[in-house]
């Protein structure tokens, strides 16, 4: 029998490439080892970008459809979808598979999924409320084939208007009689009754720098690093940090504990409650020392219509992300 050096030798390495399903891809590959470049050399894969559907809508005007949203995000060059849970109208099995098919029949991957819930009170009754609707939401996420779900700790809710909230910069104080120390025990206490769920449905969540105790990354950071599940991770959310927002992300990056998604904010035309200028060529680097290969979703939160304001964030974050 003819052995495999003597064949390579007879029919060039053209010719064993041709046979490979014959030789077998480690046979065909060793004859070409040498020309190879180091895996160090080798090049990065792509970062994947998505878009919100809250880029598209920003809770003005008439709520806007996902299967809209979806239709535009791969009309604009996006590579997948997050959707924003208070967009959808119909939680149906019907409209939860429309929504599949025409993500799948655009291209498009269904990649985060952004929802709203609220732990810190000291109502016993209320968290559980709000427990029972976050595993009703982790459900839906796992319906709709999305592996990763972003949560929030809540806030306090002593200042009634959102815009007065942000005119202070998301600082609120607590309740009468009550602290920030006793409420991480509550949100703590919460979020560890999602987690059985969560690795049953196969959906990772990830709890966000969005207000409240969260509003800092060593609030995340003590939430999710007392708890240590593979199941909660960190969703990092680039503008939702009003000081030293570098610092903040170095620390949520650097973690042991994983960041599962990053939403990317832009605020072209201006932000409709504060402007940041984000270096994401700096941020980009940040997160690749870190290893961080995941998904990266825009967030438009400017004041330039979607229809152009989308598409010039979408090349500035292919610009810096690659």
């Amino acid at each position: 029998m003819t052995s495999r050096r003597d064949y390579l030798k007879r029919v060039g390495l053209a010719g064993a490439a041709a046979m490979g399903a014959g030789l077998g891809a480690a046979g065909v590959q060793a004859g070409s080892s040498a020309e190879d470049p180091p895996a160090s050399q080798a090049q990065a894969p792509r970062q994947h970008i998505g878009v919100s559907t809250y880029s598209f809508w920003q809770f003005r005007g008439e709520r806007r459809g996902i299967e809209a949203c979806i239709d535009k995000a791969a009309a604009m060059g996006f590579d997948g979808v997050e959707i924003l849970h208070v967009q959808m109208a119909d939680e149906s099995s019907a409209a939860i598979n429309k929504i599949k098919r025409r993500a799948h029949a655009m291209g498009l991957a269904l990649m985060g999924f952004s929802t709203h819930q609220g732990f810190v009170s000291p109502d016993a009754d209320l968290r559980r409320t709000n427990v029972q609707k976050t595993l009703y939401q982790i459900e839906l996420a796992a319906r709709l084939g999305i592996p990763t779900m972003r949560i929030n700790t809540g806030r306090w809710g002593t200042i009634k208007s959102f815009d007065d909230f942000m005119a202070q910069k998301g600082i609120e104080p607590p309740l009468p009689g009550h602290d920030d120390e006793e409420a991480f025990g509550w949100v703590i206490g919460s979020i560890e009754k999602l987690l059985p769920r969560a690795e049953e449905c196969g959906v990772v969540l990830g709890l966000e720098n969005h207000w409240g105790l969260g509003r800092t990354a060593p609030g995340v950071l003590r939430i999710v690093e007392t708890i240590q599940s593979p199941w909660l991770q960190m969703t990092l959310d680039t503008g939702n940090f009003l000081e030293r927002p570098y610092e903040q992300m170095e620390q949520m990056a650097s973690s042991p504990v994983p960041i599962t998604l990053v939403q990317a904010k832009t605020y072209f035309g201006g932000g409709r409650w504060y402007t940041l200028d984000l270096d994401y060529a700096r941020i980009a680097g940040l997160l690749r020392r870190h290893g961080y290969r995941g998904w990266i979703s825009l967030e438009f939160e400017g004041n330039e219509d979607a229809g152009t304001g989308v598409p010039r964030s979408l090349e500035l974050l292919r610009k810096s992300f690659g």
